[in-house]
């Protein structure tokens, strides 16, 4: 699964990386090394700004800015904290689940991502411990560019009657980059894909499934990072420096592959 992860680039950056036509955040985007469910984050989806169009004429779709809060809230759904277990999407469900299968179709956009966290189950000889020890590990890519997470968003309407949207990153069984950490890692959309992925036109399931890839698969870098990102709490560049060799579990070096 992807349950943590960084997303760190400034506006414009992200306005300049997307092409956004469109910049519909309203608050500042500010650097965050420690993104976790229920949190606000960047996301560029492509949508008819609102009241757009002349009337009695559909309005154009835009590539838009926005943000978005994590955890996916289908529309029929009678409260918000069912969005709590709706962060991530299984790719080889996603198109007929009823959670996703509407957003699938027809509302995708992409999660600005710097890399994510994953955590790793240590083993010791003996008896093993009621609660085993999980260390922390930052995947992002080895070149350090952007990731395009894929995601999916919806809107739902709130008991005050204001619509709340929120998304939801797909996932897929890890590659033997990030296996040896996790058995789920996100899927990415390359930027050559960028286009038919937010298109609302582009609907079936095996199309749009074509236009993902699991996380850069051969070009991650894996590293073990300090534990104080296990509190969502903490943030700062601090969390995704690698420890030094020799690190907490003595069982690896500062990089796992």
């Amino acid at each position: 699964m992807c349950g943590r992860y960084a997303s760190t680039k400034a506006r414009q950056e992200l306005l300049d990386e997307f092409q956004i036509d469109l910049d519909a955040t309203e608050d500042a985007l500010e650097p965050d090394y420690n993104v976790a469910p229920t949190k606000q984050v960047p996301a560029v989806i492509k949508r008819a700004p609102k009241g757009s169009g002349a009337e009695g004429e559909e309005a154009e779709a835009v590539r838009t800015l926005r943000t978005l809060r994590w955890g996916l809230v289908p529309s029929w759904a009678k409260d918000l904290s069912i969005g709590n277990r709706m962060i991530n999407a299984r790719l080889e469900t996603v198109h007929e689940k009823p959670a996703f299968r509407r957003a699938f179709a027809r509302r995708r956009c992409l999660l600005p991502a710097d890399g994510f966290y994953e955590w790793y189950e240590l083993k010791s000889p003996g008896e093993q411990p009621k609660k085993p020890k999980k260390q922390p590990f930052f995947i992002h890519p080895r070149d350090g560019d952007m990731m395009a997470m894929a995601g999916l968003y919806e809107l739902w309407k709130n008991p005050e009657d204001e619509w709340v949207w929120t998304c939801t990153v797909i996932t897929t069984a890890a590659t033997d980059d990030v296996g040896r950490i996790h058995d789920r890692m996100p899927m990415i959309v390359e930027p050559e894909m960028w286009t038919a992925w937010l298109d609302p036109d582009t609907n079936d399931p095996e199309t749009i499934r074509g236009l993902l890839r699991p996380a850069m698969a051969g070009r991650m870098e894996a590293y073990p990072v300090s534990v104080t990102v296990n509190n969502v709490r903490n943030n700062g560049p601090s969390l995704v420096e690698p420890l030094p060799d020799g690190d907490i579990s003595g069982e690896y070096g500062a990089t796992l592959f």
